[in-house]
């Protein structure tokens, strides 16, 4: 059942390929970075968001699991809609 949440968050990732979003990131011992960005590409395993940092872009990088689990939160702009959330 995991890999099919997985899959879903992928899906979910594809479609919005080229648009932006804002990511909240959980880097551990309480430091959160929140950023906005394009997301450039999705991967089998990853997908990657490009940030300007400073007036610097930076490419990042972030796993399906750290959605699932809540570590990287991504929210796509145009329509303020959160990938990776499990309505009960």
């Amino acid at each position: 059942m995991g890999n099919n949440i997985l899959t879903q968050i992928k899906s979910d990732l594809d479609s919005f390929v080229g648009k932006e979003v804002e990511l909240k990131a959980n880097q551990g011992r309480r430091k959160i970075i929140e950023k906005e960005g394009i997301l450039l590409e999705t991967y089998p395993n990853v997908f990657v968001v490009k940030v300007n940092d400073d007036q610097t872009p930076r490419r990042m990088s972030y796993s399906y699991a750290d959605v699932l689990t809540e570590t990287v939160e991504v929210k796509i702009k145009e329509n303020n809609m959160r990938i990776g959330c499990i309505s009960v």
